[in-house]
């Protein structure tokens, strides 16, 4: 069974029915012990990282998830699934993350630029990965794919080894990491179209 962890944000219907086109039995679940019964799991996220997280810690969501990870259950990430992987988020204040990968989330800054005008934040819309090492999670899907993007900050991994796929928006930014069990990315495989589909595929067939 794949878990669709429920913190209490976010459209995770539409996550759920994009698992089963691919032929994931996919349950939306919202308490530790169900998440314990996982065989994989999968992050979404669309809210502030600092409220996200306050949300996880509240309904004793975060054990679990640390115990999936270390159990080598397969675990995919997006948009904040992302992001919270990391150690701290500086949106809006200074939040602790999960921790699981070394590094920190920061908002798109393009003062160095000198770019009139300078992109818009938030990054809305369609945007190519360039896919930096194989990953089996992007089987099939090809280098300089386009994917849906929405968001204003973005990882720093302190560990370039992690990097999967990176996106150019005025600078280069990681949109993607893998490490042993754990995928994630910055953009929305939901809504990504066939491509998103793929990645969804290749996690249901682990």
């Amino acid at each position: 069974m794949i878990a669709i962890i429920d913190y209490g944000m976010g459209n995770l219907r539409s996550v759920q029915k994009s698992i089963e086109r691919v032929g994931g039995d996919a349950r939306i679940v919202s308490r530790g012990q169900d998440l314990d019964r996982a065989d994989k799991l999968v992050l979404p996220g669309v809210a502030a990282f600092g409220e996200a997280a306050d949300q996880l810690r509240a309904r004793g969501l975060v054990e679990p998830i640390l115990q999936a990870l270390r159990d080598g259950r397969p675990y995919l990430g997006f948009c904040l699934g992302l992001q919270l992987l990391f150690e701290v988020s500086y949106e809006y204040g200074e939040h602790r993350g999960l921790g699981v990968l070394p590094g920190k989330v920061v908002r798109f800054d393009f003062s160095a630029l000198g770019a009139s005008p300078p992109p818009r934040v938030p990054h809305i819309g369609w945007n190519q990965a360039w896919q930096r090492r194989p990953c089996p999670m992007l089987q099939g899907v090809g280098d300089g794919e386009y994917f849906y993007f929405d968001h204003s900050f973005h990882v720093v991994p302190e560990q370039a080894e992690t990097v999967a796929t990176t996106t150019d928006y005025g600078i280069d930014f990681v949109s993607s990491v893998w490490k042993d069990n754990i995928f994630a990315t910055q953009f929305h495989p939901e809504k990504s179209q066939s491509a998103g589909l793929r990645i969804l595929e290749n996690f249901v067939r682990l």
